[in-house]
């Protein structure tokens, strides 16, 4: 076993390995659209952070039906390879751009209405998480919001086990066998680290946001809205 990566062997087939790994992705994606569209705000920014092969971009841009400008950075060259092949059929007049960017070091948020997480902060140092909601919270205008969707930890040991059971369920219901689940979960140690949901929430709390809900909970994946104020 080798640790997992987001290299090119990854993006080649990432879409397919999210609409499998992740449950109700569908629906996730339409809620994030949704979501920002809410709080976009004409000639403003919004963000996509570990923007991968672009799906989320993409949602973005069919979305939000203002003038807006959508922004995707990662640390991947192989998943912004990706992004552009995906972006460049959108219709014309959608205006987006791509960055190298690796989130462990901060990143430069300016005039921004909103910005997404999507199953981006758990692959996030945990020294360097509270230095990037900051960072997020800083360059967010006042109604903002951030969108941030993780994996997360159980409460305690009891669900803990059975949410990791049930989704290991879901995941061998859609074709992975139990030994490419274990090979999958020894290859994320020590790279994807979950918090637990109150956990997620007080970081979003001490790095300055007041107004913070849960839109989505299916056993250890959640989606939580955050809006400066």
């Amino acid at each position: 076993m080798i640790d997992f990566s987001f290299g090119k062997s990854t993006a080649g087939v990432f879409s397919d390995m999210l609409h499998r790994s992740v449950p109700l992705y569908n629906e996730i994606l339409r809620m994030i659209g949704e979501m920002s569209s809410t709080f976009a705000v004409e000639n403003t920014n919004c963000y996509d952070l570990g923007c991968s092969n672009g799906l989320v971009m993409q949602v973005l841009l069919k979305s939000i039906k203002k003038k807006v400008k959508v922004i995707g950075m990662d640390y991947s060259p192989d998943m912004l390879s990706e992004a552009k092949k995906y972006l460049r059929n959108l219709p014309a007049g959608n205006k987006y751009e791509l960055i190298s960017q690796d989130l462990n070091k901060g990143v430069k948020i300016r005039n921004a209405s909103v910005v997404v997480l999507n199953l981006t902060l758990q692959f996030i140092r945990p020294l360097n998480r509270g230095k990037l909601i900051k960072c997020i919270y800083d360059g967010l205008n006042n109604d903002g919001c951030l969108i941030l969707v993780e994996k997360v930890l159980g409460n305690n040991s009891l669900f803990n086990r059975l949410f990791i059971e049930y989704y290991h369920n879901f995941k061998m219901v859609r074709g992975y066998s139990k030994l490419e689940i274990a090979q999958k979960r020894d290859a994320l140690e020590n790279i994807l680290i979950p918090y637990r949901l109150d956990e997620n929430i007080k970081l979003l709390s001490d790095n300055g946001f007041k107004s913070i809900d849960i839109f989505m909970k299916w056993y250890n994946f959640c989606g939580i809205i955050a809006v400066k104020q």
